[in-house]
């Protein structure tokens, strides 16, 4: 699939929220100071920027030139991550790493075919580890009136094969019946605010409603979001609680 997130670099770097200090202290910990790290779909550095101040080194990939290109100019002065351009069918082709972290992205890959590279490619205690939402993340406080306008515009999910959006399947499920079903989840919270240009950015940060995916469509999709979040929310404030998984897979001892 190609550009999923067109035009959506800056917003998702500004709006998107990262995974707390928790969580990123959890992965170093887990990985160890001198590991040197895959970050597989890493969009503009969310993982690979804070991670790569606790480790050795962070290889950070993305097929989209425009996310990695945020993430350099994010990452100006940490100079132990390498940005790639390529995907999750280039893994041969990639940098040896001891550890491989997924950030949101696990869920547009075929999952399987992934973990049964990464059997291959990884050393004998090399971990993979998810970091995002968990298994029920709720839903947003803004998202009944975004959903009303997202139907407006005829704005519907992107989906990829034996991805989770096309299978329904949970990473946990995925990861149960794979070499690396070994699973120690731990989950942190945090409560965030957001006012009216958060909730919109985050809107264009998303593969449904990116940018490119809008065309000229994008100030009057701007405008319909305005209009729908302040007639819901006339305060144009939001709270959430915002819940991240860490989810470390090890393979299973036989």
């Amino acid at each position: 699939m190609t550009d999923l997130f067109g035009g959506a670099a800056p917003y998702y770097a500004r709006y998107r929220a990262g995974h707390g200090d928790q969580a990123i202290e959890h992965l170093a910990t887990t990985f160890g100071p001198d590991s040197s790290v895959l970050d597989l779909g890493c969009g503009p550095g969310t993982v690979a920027i804070p991670l790569a101040r606790h480790i050795r080194e962070v290889t950070a990939v993305d097929p989209d030139e425009e996310m990695l290109a945020e993430g350099r100019r994010l990452a100006a002065e940490v100079p132990n991550i390498r940005w790639l351009r390529g995907d999750s069918t280039m893994l041969r082709t990639l940098p040896a790493f001891d550890h491989v972290v997924m950030g949101r992205s696990f869920h547009w890959m075929d999952r399987r075919t992934v973990l049964a590279e990464l059997d291959e490619l990884l050393p004998p205690d090399g971990v993979v580890a998810l970091v995002g939402p968990g298994r029920d993340p709720g839903e947003d406080p803004w998202e009944p009136a975004m959903r009303r306008v997202r139907a407006e515009f005829g704005l519907g999910p992107m989906r990829a094969t034996n991805s989770y959006q096309a299978t329904g399947e949970h990473h946990h499920d995925v990861l149960a019946t794979s070499p690396f079903r070994d699973l120690r989840s731990t989950m942190y919270e945090r409560r965030l605010a957001y006012d009216l240009d958060d909730v919109i950015g985050l809107q264009l940060s998303y593969s449904f409603s990116a940018p490119a995916r809008l065309g000229d469509r994008l100030e009057a999709f701007t405008d319909a979001a305005r209009k729908a979040l302040l007639a819901s929310n006339p305060s144009g404030r939001w709270e959430r609680v915002e819940a991240t998984e860490v989810l470390i897979a090890r393979r299973a001892l036989a």
